[in-house]
Order: structure tokens, then sequence, then C-alpha cells
């Protein structure tokens, strides 16, 4: 027995029919027929016709309101979702570029899609294109028995696609990936057919941050198909709990996923004297994936992989930098002028001697971070512009400067007779106070004393090689023998 909407059943028996009234539930059964003298019955066969119409009119009245609603329901959802694409495709072309005339906004396209996944695997999938592999080549010198030696050693990080301009695709990774590196190289989609040569456009030591840049026209058509602009998320509406997926080159081997979830917000980290507010997530961060990405299940960037917390005691614990602190600084990166090293011979030079402001230094005198100016040569392009013997150099061209070695390797990018904004701290009446002064850097000028001073060592070591020879005859050639077994195996 099947229930009918109007609150009546109908008994499919073909011997009799019973009907439930709506109202008392009362059950009536019609007695046989019989002949009437009279017209009564064709006169209830009329009502009973004119019954049936119109609960056939109601019915078919009801089902045509019900089909015409669920319509304009669907054109309703249609238009909806059309808006919700038009608005998310703004939205994309917004995050893709940065604030700069001189950058491209990149199209839906090639720019990751966003949007609410189910499944790491399908962030994976959609975000992938848009991460890549750093390579780092660099000279290293190791102390041995035998002296200070040299070799070439290699680095591996991972980096980001972030923007993209009239001559160059930009991709963001951590500073402490390229720091030194003689040489860069970036592999897309894992190929060994898709590997570029990339340079460091800028980097921010303070907060290990760095942008490398690769010639639009070194890049074949079939890489540029193949890859995607990530789309910059707001790491300040992150959560705790909230699951997260981390890509990056790990080991070096390629790339790969990781996922967890966000273990705690804004947590203070100190890695190599600097102290930085980090997201912390239990996703396993491993060597090789610094500089790496962080998605949200929108698939959204919110943070560049960091570092990861090694103990033999502690698991899951890694961090990443957020990407709402990160943007203005990537996007102060990448509007810098390109710059390649400048040969030695024709390099810029400050004329002073310095020391690093360590992180002890700095909480027991209260001292900026930065280098500490220890001597000004004399006639030299510091002292021309006004460089003092206590100054503490912050900044240099625009360049945050934690450390004497970042000051020498952004020197190496810089010719004699350019002019550079370099940015001091001064000690004076109630503390240090920020001084900018001008500089037009030099050629290097070795004095005639120095010049002097390293004849004489130059003498002197020519001197004891002599007599080591005269002391043991085919002493150098088994030193060089025993150098090269050792080498062999560092």
């Amino acid at each position: 027995m099947s229930d009918n909407y109007y609150g009546y059943s109908e008994n499919t028996d073909t011997t009799s029919t019973e009907y439930t009234t709506a109202e008392n539930g009362s059950t009536a059964v019609p007695p046989k027929k019989k002949h009437r003298k009279n017209g009564s019955g064709g006169i209830k066969k009329f009502f009973t016709l004119i019954g049936g119409a119109a609960v056939f009119g109601l019915v078919a009245g009801l089902v045509f309101w019900g089909f015409a609603s669920v319509t304009v329901l669907n054109k309703t959802e249609q238009i909806s979702s059309s808006a919700d694409t038009s608005q998310k495709t703004e939205q994309i072309a917004e995050t893709a570029g940065t604030d700069t005339e001189s950058t491209k906004e990149a199209s839906s396209e090639n720019v990751v899609s966003s949007g609410t996944f189910s499944s790491v695997s399908d962030v994976a999938s959609q975000c992938k294109p848009s991460v890549v592999a750093i390579t780092c080549t660099s000279i290293e010198e190791v102390q041995s028995f035998w002296g200070t030696q040299s070799y070439q050693a290699e680095g591996a990080g991972s980096g980001i696609i972030v923007a993209q301009n009239d001559t160059e695709l930009l991709i963001a990774t951590n500073n402490h990936v390229v720091s030194g590196a003689e040489s860069l190289s970036v592999c897309f989609n894992d190929d060994k057919e898709q590997v570029y040569e990339a340079v460091i456009k800028g980097t921010d030591p303070n907060n290990d941050l760095a942008v490398v840049a690769i010639n639009l026209d070194d890049i074949s058509e079939e890489t540029m198909s193949s890859i995607k602009i990530a789309t910059l998320g707001d790491s300040d509406t992150l959560t705790v709990g909230e699951q997260i997926v981390a890509i990056g080159n790990a080991l070096g081997y390629g790339q790969s996923v990781t996922s967890g979830i966000v273990s705690a917000l804004d947590r203070e980290v100190t890695i190599d004297n600097i102290t930085s507010s980090l997201i912390q997530v239990d996703a396993a961060i491993n060597p090789g994936n610094s500089g790496g990405a962080l998605f949200n299940m929108k698939g959204e960037l919110v943070g560049i992989n960091s570092a990861k917390y090694a103990s033999e005691e502690v698991e899951g614990m890694g961090y990443a930098i957020p990407i709402t602190k990160a943007k203005d600084i990537l996007n102060e990166l990448m509007t810098r002028q390109t710059r390649t090293k400048v040969d030695e011979d024709k390099r810029g030079y400050l004329g002073i001697s310095c020391l690093d402001v360590s992180s002890d230094a700095s909480e027991m005198y209260d001292l900026p971070s930065g280098v500490y100016v220890k001597e000004v040569g004399k006639g030299g392009a510091a002292e021309k512009a006004g460089i003092q013997a206590g100054d503490i150099i912050t900044k240099f061209d625009g360049l945050s400067i934690s450390d004497k070695e970042t000051l020498v390797r952004n020197l190496e990018y810089y010719a004699s007779g350019e002019t550079v904004e370099v940015v001091l701290q001064r000690a004076g009446e109630g503390g240090y106070k920020e001084i900018t002064v001008e500089v037009t850097l030099a050629k290097q000028v070795i004095s005639s004393d120095t010049q002097s001073k390293n004849s004489q060592k130059g003498q002197q070591q020519d001197q004891n090689e002599q007599n080591n020879n005269g002391q043991d005859s085919g002493s150098s050639d088994s030193r060089d023998d025993f150098s090269d077994f050792f080498r062999f195996f560092r």
C-alpha cells in the first residue's frame, strides 16, 4: 500500500477499494451497485467526475510549481557560481603579481587555483608545479694539517615561484639556501631536462629571505606551460590544529610532500643569532625543504619552510616564515636591479675594517645588530662619505646587513665608482641614532707598507720552503701524495 500526498491510501486489490479520509480516518466500504428508478446515480457520477478533475488540476499545478522552483534555484546557483569564479580570478591576479608596475599580472592559467580541497593529494597535484629545487655551488675552506684547503661544495634547497615580470621568473627562498653561492641552478618539475641557471636578485639575512631570478628567454615554452605561480594566502587567519601541506626538495632527492597541522603560532625561534616569530608545524621539515612551500587546504601559500628543530629527544617540530610577514619583504627584493658579480679587479671597496656584532654583545652592550666599524682607512671611500670608527652598518643599498660576511658578499656585485646608500647607527646622547650616507665605492688600494709586509712574508715563505727541501729531499712529493689521499676520502 503506497501513501498518497493527500492523505489517503490506495489498495491495489481488484476486488474492493478502501479510502481512508484525512479528517477522521474512518473507512467506508461502498455497497454493491443497485438499479435506481430515479436519476440520482447519474448526478453522483457527475459530481464524482468534477471532484476528480479538481484533484487532478491541483496535483498538476503543484508539480508544475515545484519544477519551476527547482529551475529558478538552479539558475540562481549558476549565477552565484559564475560570480564566485569571477571573484576568484580577480583574487588570483591580485595575489600572483607584486605591487609594482614592473611586474606583470599573471593569468589564471598559470596560477595555482584557490579553492578548498578535500585531500592532501589534491593540494599536492595543484601546487607542486609552483615549487622548485635549488642547487647551490659554493667554495668552502677547510683547515687541515697542511694548511687551509679550498674545495667546491654543493647544497640543496627549495624555492617557490611567486611572480613574473617582463624579463624574469622570480622565485622566493631562504637566504641561508643561497648565501655564499658561486653559482645557482633551478630544477622544475623534478626533470633533469628542465634545469636553468639563476642569479640572486636580493637577500634579507635578518629575515632569512631571498629572491632568485631566471631570465625568461632561457626557459623553454614546454617548461613555462608546465609551471604555476603560487597564490599567496593570509597566514594571519591560520588556526592551531588546521591542516597544512609542506612541499620541498627534501634531502636533495626531488620534490616530496608531507602533511600535518599547525602546532603553534607566533613561536619565537632563534637561529644563527637571529630571532624570528614563526609558524610551528608537525609536518616533516627535513634538510633540503628550506625555502619550500607551506600550503593550506585551499592551495594557498601561507608560509616558507625555514628550519627543523633537530634533537634526539624532539620530533615533529618544524618552522615556517609566515607569508603575511614575508610578502612585503619579497616585493621589495623583487623590484631590485638584478646584478651579476663584478670581476675582482673592477670591484668596489668601502675601505674599512669591521667586526660582527654578536647577539651576546648586542644584549650586553645594547648595540644594534649589524657590522661594527673598527677602523676607517685614510682617504678611502668610507672616510670620504663620513663613516666613522664605532659606527654600526645596518643596511647597504637597501639590503639588511647582519654580519661581515653578508657585507663582503654584497660588495662583490658592485663596481668601483658606483654610489650607494649606507645606513648607519651612530652612538650619541640618548643612545644610537640612524644616519644615512652616500658612499662612492673605490678601487682597493694596497698601501706601500702592506706591499712591503706582503713581500717580506713571501720571502720568508720561500726561505722556509728552501730550508725544508734542504733538510729532507723528496719530502715535498711525499706530502703532496698524502694530501691527495686525504682529499679523496674527505
